[in-house]
């Protein structure tokens, strides 16, 4: 059972150590965002909602049992949810955050996930999680990016409000880059760096990309 819930994240680290034969996704996951704001202005974290592909949902829940077929509780999804979330520091969350302006910018990190939990519904699984700062945030620009640097798993952003601002100043703006094919810049990269192996952060390419600024 334990090897069944830990299938996605040791998928994913043997895409770390593959070859550039292996950079392509596997698992595809489509991802919706909110950026929460406390009373003062600063922002304490991010929460996610993150939906696997069907294929991947059905592999995930093999061998997890449930009272009525084909429907899955939030108890009965409980340690599937507890492995993923406790296995999601390994690979950073796959969130980067980036606080300050331009030429400015400063790193930050965030705690453990909470208030999280899995659900199923039209044969997908969807993670809910919530990545608190480490400390709050406050700035007046922040920069998010959400990828897999391997390229083993393809995060979409959702086509409807796949971002949103909870709490947020007025004066808060939002801007999403969603990545393109990508096919043309891979033909660009090194091929010799290709061939030594070196596709450690590929998947950059294929970035979503979030930016806030409050003025």
């Amino acid at each position: 059972m334990r090897r069944l819930i830990q299938c996605f994240f040791a998928m994913a680290m043997l895409a770390v150590t593959a070859g550039a034969a292996q950079a392509h996704p596997h698992v595809w996951i489509v991802a919706k965002s909110e950026v929460i704001y406390a009373p003062d202005g600063s922002i304490t974290g991010i929460r996610h909602a993150w939906t696997f592909d069907d294929m991947f949902s059905t592999y995930a829940l093999q061998g997890i049992e449930s009272k009525t077929k084909g429907v899955y509780t939030r108890d009965e999804l409980k340690p599937l949810a507890q492995t993923n979330v406790e296995s999601l520091k390994e690979y950073a969350f796959f969130t980067f955050a980036k606080a300050g302006g331009a030429g400015s910018q400063k790193k930050e990190k965030f705690n453990d996930p909470i208030d999280y939990y899995l659900e199923y519904k039209d044969s997908a699984l969807t993670l809910h999680f919530t990545l608190p700062f480490k400390a709050p945030v406050k700035t007046s620009a922040l920069a998010l990016e959400v990828f897999d640097p391997s390229y083993f798993i393809d995060f979409q952003l959702n086509e409807k409000d796949p971002v949103t601002l909870v709490g947020a100043p007025a004066t808060c703006k939002l801007t999403v880059q969603r990545p393109t094919d990508g096919s043309a810049q891979a033909q660009k990269l090194n091929e010799d760096t290709f061939l030594n192996g070196d596709n450690s952060n590929y998947g950059a390419m294929f970035a979503n990309k979030i930016a806030v600024d409050c003025p």
